[in-house]
């Protein structure tokens, strides 16, 4: 695929196959009317919503890269890592999927045990059973069943005020299973938002060149330094470490639907002729993986 100047991207954005309010079908249209010439759909820990766009796409769509975003974890902190760019069919990257759905789930029903132990909150059974029917249940999910239970006022309430104060382990894939896994497939790694890896805490300065050096070792191969929640001196920062290190760059707005204000195609990037090289580079790199 030839990329122009005036392409504009989006490498990020979430679908109801996780916790999106989009199906991947109605994604395609929306990415269309918005201008996109070419995206990426980052389902939680999930591949199926990009195995759709693939059957559902015509050439009179915009460009799609299969993608991803793992949820992971080491002694180091938590990180998201994307994959672009691998082939739906391979065993590694499907394996890595299934390891992350048996941890969400196991994650889901000890939450829910929780939420009644510490608060008394009773959950249906059959309430129970349409929540673990989701493709990736999480704490959006719960905090929706909580509000129409009358047990919070709005999902933001049910997971700041109730869910993330649970006292439950956390357990996640480790960085280095799910970067080995997108290698592995084909694909290229990019640590996602990196600012913003472990919760609502700013990771900056030493902290977060030692932390790219750490997934470096496993392979990580670049930044999502465009984002829709990043000021000039955080895509500065970053764009610097990808001129030290000679990182790829990707651009994505985080789009979640009507779960999320944010739109699509907000990256903080106009389009691809005012780019940093290294989103350039990832491009080429990706070119014929591109659909």
């Amino acid at each position: 695929m030839n990329i122009d100047g005036r392409t504009q991207i989006d490498l990020h954005m979430h679908s109801r196959v996780s916790d999106g309010t989009d199906t991947p079908e109605e994604l395609l249209v929306r990415v269309g009317e918005a201008g996109i010439g070419l995206f990426a759909l980052t389902d939680h820990d999930a591949i199926h919503g990009s195995k759709l766009v693939v059957s559902a796409r015509s050439d009179d769509d915009p460009h799609f890269l299969t993608g991803v975003e793992f949820s992971c974890t080491d002694e180091g902190g938590k990180y998201h890592i994307l994959g672009y760019g691998y082939k739906v069919s391979a065993g590694p990257i499907n394996d890595v999927v299934d390891a992350a759905q048996g941890i969400r789930m196991k994650k889901v029903s000890v939450r829910l045990e929780a939420l009644e132990r510490e608060y008394g909150f009773v959950f249906p059974p059959d309430e129970i059973e349409a929540l673990l029917a989701n493709d990736r249940p999480g704490k959006p999910h719960i905090g929706n069943l909580m509000v129409k239970l009358g047990y919070a006022e709005s999902k933001e309430d049910a997971i700041t005020n109730y869910i993330d104060r649970l006292r439950v382990p956390s357990p996640h894939i480790r960085p280095e299973q799910a970067i080995e896994g997108i290698l592995a497939s084909g694909g290229v790694p990019i640590l996602a938002h990196p600012i913003y890896g472990d919760g609502n805490d700013l990771i900056m300065g030493p902290e977060m060149e030692e932390r790219l050096r750490h997934l470096m070792d496993f392979g990580i191969r670049g930044v999502e330094a465009y984002y829709s929640g990043f000021s000039k001196k955080m895509q500065d920062e970053l764009l610097g470490y990808a001129d030290k290190y000679d990182l790829f760059v990707t651009a994505g707005s985080d789009y979640h639907g009507s779960n999320k204000l944010v739109r699509l195609g907000d990256t903080n990037l106009e389009d691809v002729s005012t780019a940093h090289r290294g989103v350039h580079r990832f491009l080429e790199t990706v070119a014929d993986r591109i659909y």
